[in-house]
């Protein structure tokens, strides 16, 4: 039963991806009836991927390329490059074990129990710091677009962030409510859209409405180094997802295609990003490069309005998979209960307004998200795993060498760029 629990909870993990996909009536041998199993076509999953690395990360390049400097590029581009290459392991795992279904199986079948316990914490916990991360931006933004005096209720100071943060929280409550999510599925599937026009507005702004591309920033910052890792890392958090996609595909073995597809495509709009936003404000360059645009410019406005509806439309999508875990430590009988479902989803959210409202940092949260949770994610598990399943580990061989290499300068990564935004967190308290 146990088990059951745990891949309940799992499956219902993928809910924070919405698939775009086409039904297919097949027949299970041995299963005795027809099974609606759903199928998607290689452009359709290729839709699915770049939705999925598509994120709030794309606001954040600007400001670690100023943080890294001009040659932080290329580190852009080598993180791209192994997150690739770990969704490659990924695949290797599941056509070696083909009852893995979700990433969590993959983290079971290398190392039991333990494994599956740490792939999912991992998950949870990186989905529940994105969910604080989106009211951070939210009360950064509309602060910034709609600036009102501090006021005092009840003895106690709000200012303008902090009202709404609450604010956004308050909208959002009832979407984390629902039990259905299908419609919202749809609308947060928009993402690969909004950064699209994320960054041909803020192009627009540049080019057209008098900023222009002036600033010519530093070669490299070598202090800034860990931090501009870690945000880089931070958008390629789309591992979880990754058997999803797979076992979702009509003809799986086009999946290494599918991943090439959406890591260029992705790599190539978080760089365009970045450049386009260091270039416009160089070292001046917010944690939200939406911070720096101009209030009295439609491009500007398009690009903010785009910025703050997505991350609402997401909220509930990414929290569903930790209140459904929450209840799955509930007795069976409130555990599919409508009030335990509301007590359990009011309880997530107010929780994440309090940890928005006492450390309101969006640039070193998710610098945090992306040192300590996406390397691990990403590619600290992936390499792990596929050791464990593939026996490669018995070999020394070029490939056992170069996942090793990529371990430990993983495991670098994320003890430096932890230690670097813990510090910056602390300090800003």
């Amino acid at each position: 039963m146990e088990g059951d629990k745990w891949q309940q909870c799992d499956e219902d993990a993928t809910l924070n991806i919405p698939l775009v996909a086409e039904h297919e009536e097949r027949q299970i041998p041995g299963s005795g009836h027809d099974n609606n199993i759903v199928t998607t076509s290689f452009l359709k999953t290729c839709f699915n991927g770049l939705n999925a690395l598509s994120g709030v990360g794309i606001l954040s390049v600007p400001y670690a390329l100023a943080s890294g400097g001009w040659l932080s590029l290329s580190l852009l581009i080598s993180i791209a490059a192994v997150a690739f290459y770990s969704g490659l392991l990924m695949k290797r795992c599941m056509e070696k074990n083909p009852n893995i279904r979700t990433y969590p199986d993959i983290g079971e079948v290398a190392f039991g129990k333990t494994g599956r316990l740490i792939v999912s914490v991992s998950m949870y916990t990186e989905l529940y710091l994105v969910s604080i991360g989106f009211l951070i931006l939210e009360g950064d933004n509309l602060s910034n677009l709609l600036p009102i005096e501090e006021f005092r209720v009840v003895g106690l100071s709000i200012g303008a962030k902090q009202f709404f943060v609450i604010l956004v929280a308050l909208i959002i409550l009832p979407t984390v409510w629902l039990d259905n999510l299908s419609l919202l599925s749809y609308v947060s599937a928009s993402g690969v859209f909004a950064s699209a026009i994320i960054i041909l507005s803020i192009s627009w702004t540049a080019a057209f409405d008098g900023v222009g591309f002036h600033q010519k920033g530093d070669i490299v910052n070598w202090n800034g180094i860990p931090s501009a890792v870690s945000l880089y890392a931070f958008c390629y958090c789309a591992h979880p997802v990754f058997p999803t996609l797979y076992n979702s595909m009509r003809n799986k073995h086009q999946f290494s295609n599918v991943l090439m597809v959406c890591f260029i495509l992705t790599t190539a709009g978080y760089a365009s990003m970045a450049i386009i936003g260091y270039l416009m404000f160089g070292s001046n360059v917010e944690s939200q490069v939406t911070l720096n645009l101009p209030l009295n410019k439609l491009s500007s406005k398009i690009a903010i309005y785009t910025t703050l509806v997505n991350p609402i439309a997401k909220f509930a999508l990414m929290a569903t998979p930790i209140t459904n875990a929450l209840k799955d430590l509930f007795p069976t009988t409130y555990k599919n209960n409508r009030v335990t479902n509301i007590f359990v989803s009011t309880v997530l959210v107010i929780t994440n307004v309090i940890v928005a409202l006492s450390i309101p940092f969006f640039g070193s949260l998710m610098s945090l998200v992306g040192a300590f949770l996406s390397v691990t994610a990403s590619i600290l598990l992936p390499c792990l795993c596929y050791l464990k399943i593939s026996g490669t580990y018995r070999n020394f061989g070029v490939e056992t060498v170069t996942i090793v290499m990529i371990i430990v300068v993983a495991i670098v990564m994320g003890i430096s760029g932890t230690y670097t935004s813990v510090v910056e967190i602390v300090q800003n308290l």
